[in-house]
């Protein structure tokens, strides 16, 4: 299994009531529900653990994948397609990180 980690600052502007209102709404049900994602979470960082610095990203996606194959076909399909490019309008160059369990 792959877990793919996506990690993003919303881009300067956006609102972040909406695209939390967005994530829960429309991204995390497409997403989440794709044959091909076992698990499909968003999550707001709150801070860095004893530290009071800023951390360098506000969100983190976490995408466990049964099989790439699939993945890549299940995302290019025509919702999806809408999907990324609607989280490409809140996300500011998200890192986009394939994983793999020890």
């Amino acid at each position: 299994m792959t877990t793919v980690v996506v990690l993003f600052n919303l881009k300067a502007g956006a609102d972040q009531a909406a695209y939390q209102n967005w994530a829960k709404e429309t991204d995390i049900p497409t997403a989440g529900g794709l044959p091909s994602v076992d698990v499909f979470e968003v999550l707001k960082i709150e801070g860095l653990l004893m530290s009071e610095e800023k951390p360098p990203y506000q969100y983190i996606e976490i995408l466990k994948i049964n099989d790439m194959e699939q993945f890549g076909k299940d995302v290019s399909s025509d919702i999806m397609q809408k999907v990324a490019s609607e989280f490409q309008a809140f996300a500011d160059n998200p890192l986009f990180v394939m994983t793999s369990k020890l």
